[in-house]
């Protein structure tokens, strides 16, 4: 073959590291974007806190001003200029959110850059609403399990060697309250040869009765049977309880599948008195370490907060999220007045690193806003009526309106949250798939799965619902779903089935 020159003319996306570092930081969830944040004032010496920043202020400000779809239909041509000319970035000295410049970056992702989101996104509901945290979970003291048994443990009296034995034990509870392995285990890792061994695991036998004695009751239980043995041989003496306790024992498989003959047959009771036991063994606490899980880890901090507005409803940052940033004056200074050298041109290479870094949070900050805010316009119902009222929405539908890739779509709503007069959820929570109605229009998924919810409340508990006929009394309502995705939607409200449900 011949060797020969040809000339070819073709379009190509080149990511820049500025804009690299704006698609890592829009996915980025808040904590691990203050984490990001904290690793670049550590390197970056131009870079620090701005402690006079009024973040209300610019929330606000930014929240107030308007973006136009023009805008967005220029945004390559205003990231490919930008990309051109740092310095252009060199008016940057501090985060602010309310610029009136901005450069709408993300329409700069062509479809290779697509990271194969569906469509239609997953039901899973990333909400975390106040109504649906255990509210002993919400009033979780400030102590941890084990601090809490030191306490009772110092007030016991016992031997040195005892009460190290306890301690021991202790210390090898997980959150739930259960000892997380068994003696011998300890024993072995404690004790060098056989005999020694033999000794430690007596006294730990007896010191597991004393931490059986403490407060939570249950605690230091080895398995579910023994939680609620102890917490039921506590309870005042009567014919319910030793029931239980011989349904604790041996049939609590039994009971989870309602088999009241199996009950019956296996305790010798008859069906009220089975049915006192279930009502004991219900009111027993199967995790006795829940209460004392910290209530930081229910927390969701929202990025961005739902506000009422006449009759609308606005998007406005959560300042509290907000990085308060600044370029240090006096160093910006001394660059400026030696910029000759090896030396001068690496601190301004640096100098730009830090505002292209603000720029990017800032940046980061308006795409959640206005994506925020396109999803309020388009479940204005859900605002006003909650989840029964949410309508079908998909990625492209946002990504057409606001000009972006669906791809960028997907990573502003992933790990961030929305507050709302209903709870705080995760964006991802207001897109659902559509389903057919006998109207010929469409219903969410998220609101069949309320309506869903909504069923199973009002059923009778001696007759539950099963998936065929809950999948006909949605019919009824003029929405067509087949029996299977019923089963579905009621598992991801993790609803048990029709015959676990029923009462006793």
């Amino acid at each position: 073959m011949k060797p020969s020159l040809q000339v070819r003319l073709s379009q190509h996306l080149a990511l820049t590291p500025q804009l690299q570092q704006s698609i890592r930081l829009l996915q980025l969830s808040t904590l691990e974007l203050h984490q990001e944040v904290e690793q670049m004032l550590e390197q970056n010496p131009f870079l620090e806190p701005d402690d006079d920043y009024s973040a209300e202020a610019a929330a606000a400000a930014a929240a107030e001003r308007p973006v136009t779809r023009e805008q967005t239909q220029t945004a390559d041509a205003e990231h490919n200029d930008s990309a051109e000319a740092p310095d252009a970035a060199a008016s940057v000295d501090s985060v602010e959110f309310g610029a009136t410049e901005r450069e709408d970056w993300e329409n700069g992702t062509e479809r290779d850059d697509f990271d194969g989101i569906r469509e239609t996104p997953s039901n899973r509901n990333g909400a975390i609403d106040d109504d649906d945290l255990d509210p002993i979970d919400r009033a979780a003291p400030g102590i941890s399990l084990q601090d809490h048994l030191r306490q009772q443990l110092r007030g016991m009296r016992l031997e040195p060697s005892d009460m190290a034995a306890v301690m021991v034990l202790i210390e090898s509870l997980d959150e739930d309250g259960y000892l997380a392995d068994p003696l011998e285990e300890i024993a072995e890792r404690l004790a060098e040869d056989e005999e020694e061994r033999e000794e430690l695991l007596e006294r730990l036998q007896c010191a597991l009765r004393w931490l059986h004695n403490m407060e939570p009751t249950g605690v230091g239980a080895r398995n579910l049977c023994e939680c609620l043995s102890l917490q039921l041989r506590a309870l005042p003496r009567s014919e319910a309880q030793i029931i239980a306790l011989m349904i604790c024992k041996s049939c609590l498989d039994a009971l989870a599948k309602r088999d009241i003959k199996k009950l019956m047959a296996a305790t010798g009771a008859d069906e009220e008195l089975i049915k006192q036991a279930q009502t004991l063994i219900v009111s027993l606490e199967p995790k006795p370490g829940r209460p004392f899980v910290r209530a930081e880890a229910n927390i969701v901090v929202p990025d961005v907060i739902v506000q009422k507005s006449g009759r609308n409803w606005k998007v406005v940052l959560n300042p509290d999220v907000m990085p308060k940033l600044r370029i240090n004056d006096l160093y910006a200074q001394a660059i400026k007045q030696q910029r000759s050298g090896d030396s001068g041109q690496a601190l301004s290479a640096r100098l730009q690193e830090a505002r292209w870094f603000m720029k990017n949070i800032q940046q980061r900050f308006e795409t959640i806003q206005r994506v925020s805010q396109a999803i309020v316009e388009r479940q204005k119902n859900f605002f006003t009526h909650g989840e029964i009222a949410m309508k079908p929405l998909v990625l492209r539908e946002i990504a057409d309106e606001l000009g972006l890739h669906e791809s960028t779509i997907s990573r502003v709503t992933t790990a961030k949250y929305m507050s709302t007069p209903f709870g705080t959820f995760e964006l991802k929570y207001f897109f659902g798939s559509s389903l057919n109605t006998e109207a010929g229009g469409n219903a969410s998924s998220t609101a069949v799965r309320a309506l869903i919810k909504q069923l199973v409340a009002a059923e009778d508990p001696k007759k539950p619902l099963s998936d065929s006929q809950l999948s006909l009394m949605l019919e009824e309502q003029g929405i067509q779903v087949a029996r299977r995705t019923v089963a579905k939607y009621r598992e991801a409200l993790k609803i048990a089935p029709a015959n676990l449900r029923k009462s006793l």
